[in-house]
């Protein structure tokens, strides 16, 4: 028999390079530091902290480049099935589920530009009260979902979760292709329900793809040795979003890397137009994609110690020096923007209102939203006597250490036992 894989071959070598020094700066920033002194530092603990990438063609599914940990003599785990807590890397689904009620017909209709407050709030579930929290305790008070997105705000997501209803963030998460004992509790607003590299990569495709699925495959034909055709590999996209909720959750994801949690990637030179997501559990994560090419990266330890780096610091560096290697390829260099489809409606409004922007507002911003559910009336609350609304408090987009989406949280007993970030 003859087998032919997907890999291909220069981009494995890039993702191997990327993965190497990536280890070594997740490496340097555990070590403990001995500032005023020259003192040998001491080795890391017991174990060192494991690696997986995923890299994909978002439109057929094939596995351009995979790496299973960061060395197989030490580890012969393949990380990249290795069921983890994504944490905030699954908060495109919760999104995703809001827009979609702009085309669902119901009475609440969320868009890009629809106000969530993000204030301290127990919500309570199956009579337990629950209490998510942000990064530092800092809380931004009115924000829209790009903004609570942007910067993977905990308690506007979880609130946002709790309106949507959390079993239709379960059944969309589920048509992606993530079935892996995701339940309809506040936790899954969050990613505490575990997914492997893999599994996430599957069903990201379905934001890369316009919002159609396709699932991995390593293989894409297997010939006898007569040369008769015993498999062949065929894409069979399945329907996740319609195009128009894909597209505005797409530009969502886009200013997590111009204004948000991975805007440290720009910072380190990755220029091709990309969608992303931070993810901080346990572990490290960052997903994100061009128009040719999807990458999952995870960093942890393999008991499920905390690793004590957000995925800014540790997932996103290697996401960035990869994409950076794959984008001097000639197959993946031609990265386009992401289209917009017929039927979305751009207008400028007022950021803070979320409506029409007026005379008096002192900032307006671009926002583009599904045809008929666009804002109608005019920003209600600047007026010529109006003082210039004070700005959220959050910390330079994209500095490494700030993550929006690193968190604590206290977990209702009902629910797993740690809540990711």
């Amino acid at each position: 028999r003859y087998v032919y894989t997907t890999l291909d071959p220069d981009l494995q070598a890039a993702a191997e390079a990327a993965v190497e020094s990536g280890m070594e700066y997740v490496d340097q920033q555990l070590k403990p530091t001995r500032q005023g002194t020259r003192q040998k530092e001491p080795p890391l603990p017991a174990g060192q902290p494991q690696v997986a990438l995923v890299a994909l063609d978002p439109h057929t599914g094939e596995i351009r480049a995979l790496v299973g940990g960061r060395n197989y003599a030490t580890s012969q785990l393949n990380h990249a099935l290795a069921m983890r807590q994504p944490g905030s890397v699954f908060k495109p689904f919760v999104y995703a589920a809001a827009l979609n009620t702009s085309i669902a017909g119901g009475s609440q209709i969320f868009t890009p530009a629809s106000i969530l407050n993000d204030s301290p709030t127990t919500f309570v579930f199956d009579g337990k009260g629950y209490s998510p929290g942000n990064f530092k305790h800092e809380f931004m008070g009115s924000v829209s979902l790009r903004q609570a997105l942007a910067h993977s705000l905990n308690v506007a997501t979880v609130q946002l979760a709790q309106q949507v209803g959390y079993a239709k963030i379960v059944a969309l998460a589920r048509r992606a292709g993530l079935n892996s004992g995701i339940q309809a509790t506040p936790a899954v607003a969050l990613g505490a329900y575990e997914a492997t590299p893999l599994e996430m990569a599957g069903a990201y495709t379905a934001f890369a793809n316009s919002g159609e699925r396709v699932s991995p495959t390593d293989v894409t034909l297997v010939r006898a040795a007569d040369g008769s055709i015993l498999y062949e590999s065929r894409p069979d996209p399945q329907p996740v979003l319609d195009p128009r909720v894909n597209y505005l959750l797409v530009s969502m994801m886009e200013d997590v890397l111009t204004s948000g949690t991975g805007a440290v990637a720009r910072a380190r030179g990755f220029r091709l137009p990309a969608a992303a997501k931070t993810g901080t559990s346990h572990d490290g994560w960052f997903a994100g994609f061009t128009s040719e090419l999807l990458c999952v990266v995870w960093v942890g330890f393999d008991d499920n110690r905390e690793l004590h780096l957000e995925g800014a610091r540790s997932a996103l560096p290697i996401w960035t020096e990869f994409m950076k290697r794959a984008s001097k390829l000639r197959q993946y260099r031609d990265a386009k923007p992401f289209r917009s489809p017929s039927g979305i409606v751009p207008l400028r409004i007022c950021p803070d209102s979320g409506q029409l922007a007026g005379p008096y507002c002192p900032r307006t911003v671009s926002e583009s939203f599904i045809e008929g559910t666009e804002p109608v009336v005019q920003c209600q609350i600047h007026s010529p006597g109006t003082l210039e609304v004070a700005q959220p408090l959050i910390e330079p987009a994209g500095s490494e250490g700030n993550s929006a989406d690193r968190l604590r949280t206290d977990t209702p007993t009902s629910q797993p036992a740690q809540l990711p970030q």
